[in-house]
């Protein structure tokens, strides 16, 4: 059996096709959005109430009434729901409410995390929550004096919950809420 030349040199030709075609192939990496925020700059929300704060000039503060309101921060869609209770001989009953707003999401919470803040010359003694995992809310806190007055807030996403995707925000937030428990003081 002789074998052609042309049937040498076609099947050499298909030969380096295939083999020219196999190139290593390397898989693309994973990609993600790049998160950018805007360096904050605060300012002092002063009301007939009895306290005063900072808090971010990207945010939009809404004032409901008994010195409660909300923090709106549209672009992030997230309000941070602030009430104020007078303390009248019940602050054990005013923190074991804050508490149990908290512990209420141990159910889908991952972990919850607590930050004691104290501030012995300005009277303010408080706790910031962290709470992760897909929980209607994933920062809460409370401040008071121990003697007349309470302030809690709880920040709500206005989407899906989904940790993973809200935790640049949320990370980003928690200076904001950390910076208005830092700047909170009674008034007399």
């Amino acid at each position: 059996m002789q074998v052609s030349i042309k049937i040498i040199f076609k099947l050499l030709v298909v030969m380096l096709l295939f083999s020219a075609c196999t190139s290593d192939q390397l898989p693309k990496p994973a990609s993600y959005l790049l998160l950018q925020y805007p360096e904050n700059t605060y300012s002092l929300i002063d009301n007939n109430c009895k306290f005063v704060f900072e808090v971010s000039e990207q945010a939009n503060v809404e004032h409901l009434g008994n010195c409660w309101m909300k923090v709106n921060y549209k672009g992030m869609k997230a309000t941070l729901h602030i009430t104020y209770r007078e303390v009248k001989g019940n602050l054990q009953e005013i923190l074991k409410e804050v508490e149990k707003l908290t512990f209420k999401h141990t159910v889908k919470a991952d972990a919850i995390n607590s930050i004691p803040y104290e501030n012995p010359s300005k009277r303010v003694y408080g706790r910031i929550y962290n709470i992760a995992g897909e929980t209607a809310t994933n920062l809460l806190f409370s401040a008071t004096d121990s003697v007349n007055h309470v302030l809690a807030g709880a920040l709500y996403f206005y989407v899906q919950p989904n940790y993973d995707s809200i935790l640049p925000a949320l990370k980003y937030l928690e200076k904001d809420i950390q910076h208005l428990v830092e700047t909170l003081e009674w008034k007399e």
